[in-house]
């Protein structure tokens, strides 16, 4: 679904992506870990040309993404962001936000895109605030909202970039809960993340990043019981041990 080749970023003289090489098949879901300022989130980005690439291609589909245009703009609303901010659009209404882009991108019907959304707040457990402002709902319901908001693009892979970071801890579960529910039907996901809980638990493969390059790429298990990078193993004992 997604095929990262060769893929290298430079801010100024920093170097934050050296030759990323990484295949995502469909219905698999990745989580990406690592220290802070290890590329993460800039990789993350750059899988639907949020941040431009210096060199190297990314395919989603089988197609490779072009550099702007018409043509990106369709591939990307292909790929859903959930980002670590809501990024909701604090004038619509919460079913105003989730039917926007289906109206507007995909050219739906508004009753059929309605009856969708109202669908999709249902899934995420947020249905009865669909007539409410962003401002008036909890982080944890304003996160749940932005994943509907993406799935009502029915995408072919969804990319979440830290999207529980900004949450108060007792929120953290309710969208780690809607996130492991979408995983285990199969859509296809990219995960930025410090919740190794759920990298253990709803991940098919952990890829551990550091200083811009990809140290590890394993499954979950092997990763946290037998890393074979002393930095991941660094990493684990921090955060661990925490």
């Amino acid at each position: 679904m997604i095929a990262i080749r060769k893929v290298n970023k430079h801010f100024g003289q920093l170097h934050v992506l050296k030759e990323i090489n990484l295949e995502i098949a469909r219905g698999e879901v990745v989580v990406v870990l690592g220290p802070s300022g290890s590329g993460k989130s800039t990789l993350c980005r750059t899988i639907n040309r949020l941040e431009t690439i210096d060199s190297g291609t990314i395919e989603i589909d089988g197609v490779e993404l072009p550099e702007e245009g018409k043509r990106l703009a369709q591939l990307r609303s292909d790929v859903g962001m959930v980002f670590q901010s809501f990024n909701l659009f604090a004038h619509k209404t919460i079913l105003d936000n989730v039917t926007l882009a289906p109206i507007k991108v995909r050219g739906m019907d508004k009753a059929a895109a309605r009856k969708h959304g109202m669908e999709l707040l249902e899934r995420v457990g947020v249905a009865n605030q669909a007539d409410k402002y962003p401002a008036q709902l909890s982080g944890g319901q304003q996160q749940r909202v932005a994943i509907a908001r993406s799935l009502a693009m029915t995408p072919k892979a969804i990319l979440f970039d830290e999207p529980t970071s900004a949450l108060d801890p007792e929120m953290v579960n309710e969208v780690l809960g809607v996130m492991t529910a979408l995983a285990s039907e199969g859509m296809t996901m990219v995960v930025v993340t410090h919740e190794m809980g759920f990298a253990r638990r709803a991940a098919n493969r952990v890829v551990f990043m550091a200083d811009g390059a990809v140290v590890e790429d394993a499954d979950p298990e092997t990763f946290f019981s037998n890393p074979s990078s002393d930095r991941a193993r660094d990493f684990l004992g921090k955060i661990l041990n925490h």
